[in-house]
């Protein structure tokens, strides 16, 4: 194979997401085992928020909930804070491989609503449940804890009444005709193309240069920026968006973002299995109302505001200005949830126990129930793309019977 080819068919293309999202959870793993913390996102925006509260005078640190997640150092200083570096910068260079960066507006001052308040509804209820869709379904259910499965099944739920609820009249733009002389040219400029083909790849092995003069001094934190440079070109090459896999299922019936995360998880399962049986301790968090309410927020956040923790990141970085709002909106929401933890945290969390299918069934066992739960949950989804279609075909003789 040419450079030529390889580069066309591994950088410019997008890639098949089945793939990338067992991939994903392949990453998951080792970034598991090798710096002993699983892959997530809104603790440390969580922290960013922090931060900014105390450029502005106030004392977040002595917040009960900057107690449980930590707010010492800076984001270089810590694991969470280098691997999203490394997924930012992992996201450009991608981005920039295909030409795929152009500065988009959104449609309508409807649109910057939802994604703003999307994005706090999501970040507020990530934080209650102690986690996003990243760390309940690529590190919680493989981590075998009951409340990522809380948390899953309510997610799916708040995504469904989030879809309903987004297509409310109140939602629809006018379509505006604009007359125009001729056809609007779909090639790209090959010039741009290659100017931002050659940056990509100066961000990518600057990134990647700086994540190994990095593991000299603090390898923890080295392999995280690597492993986020890694979690980054998956995002965007395959374009992973937890938000369209719940959508679509929801609103077309196409199961097939679902259906490749079930499998992530399901590859990602045995390899934490195996860690764990080394010595690494699981990530377990507490099984109580907060995984179930925060669920359930951040299932329509994330179908209001059109994007989840990796899709708004990737899309972001390309210049959809929408997203930008998006991310906002969950640095903005999870540093409310911080701010009132102490209020919620023992009625819907800390009072509950923290529950570890490892610990309750056994090694073997709790092995065996999630991937008898990860079973279940992909013959729901065949189950659900098959009575969809059906229900939607009975619907279409329906109309053709009534218009003859």
């Amino acid at each position: 194979m040419t450079w030529q080819q390889f580069k066309q068919e591994y950088l410019v293309r997008f890639w098949a997401p089945m793939p990338a999202v067992i991939a994903a959870g392949i990453l998951s793993t080792y970034y598991f085992g090798l710096t002993g913390t699983f892959w997530a996102v809104t603790g440390e925006f969580t922290r960013w928020g922090g931060h900014l509260m105390q450029l502005f005078g106030a004392e977040p640190e002595t917040w009960g909930y900057f107690k449980v997640i930590g707010l010492q150092g800076s984001p270089l200083d810590r694991i969470d804070g280098m691997m999203i570096i490394g997924m930012f910068g992992g996201c450009i260079a991608a981005a920039l491989w295909a030409n795929n960066v152009k500065l988009r507006m959104p449609q309508s001052r409807i649109r910057i609503a939802q994604a703003l308040i999307g994005g706090i509804i999501a970040g507020f209820g990530a934080r209650l449940a102690m986690g996003c869709n990243l760390a309940a379904f690529f590190t919680g259910i493989p981590q075998f804890s009951l409340h990522a499965w809380f948390f899953a099944l309510a997610t799916a739920a708040g995504s469904y009444f989030g879809a309903r609820f987004t297509l409310l009249p109140m939602f629809r733009i006018p379509v505006k005709l604009k007359k125009v002389n001729k056809a609007t040219s779909i090639k790209q400029d090959e010039n741009q193309a290659r100017r931002r083909f050659r940056i990509g790849m100066l961000v990518f092995v600057g990134i990647i240069g700086w994540g190994l003069l990095t593991m000299f001094n603090a390898p923890k934190l080295g392999i995280a920026l690597l492993c986020g440079v890694g979690f980054g070109l998956l995002i965007e090459r395959a374009q992973i968006c937890f938000t369209s896999a719940f959508r679509d299922m929801w609103i077309t019936g196409r199961t097939h973002m679902a259906k490749a995360i079930i499998l992530g998880m399901a590859v990602s399962a045995i390899g934490i299995y195996s860690y764990v049986q080394l010595g690494v301790p699981p990530k377990i968090m507490w099984a109580g109302p907060n995984a179930v309410i925060g669920g359930l927020l951040f299932g329509f956040g994330i179908v209001l505001a059109g994007g989840c923790e990796t899709g708004w990141m990737y899309r972001a970085v390309e210049g959809q200005v929408h997203f930008w709002w998006v991310g906002l909106g969950n640095v903005l929401g999870s540093t409310l949830l911080a701010y009132y933890w102490d209020d919620l945290a023992q009625p819907l969390a800390t009072n509950w126990d923290k529950v570890n299918l490892l610990t309750s069934f056994g090694d073997r066992g709790g092995l065996l129930l999630t991937y008898v739960l990860l079973g279940l949950s992909f013959g729901a989804m065949l189950l659900w793309e098959k009575r969809f279609f059906a229900r939607k075909a009975k619907r279409d003789e329906q109309l053709l019977a009534e218009a003859a």
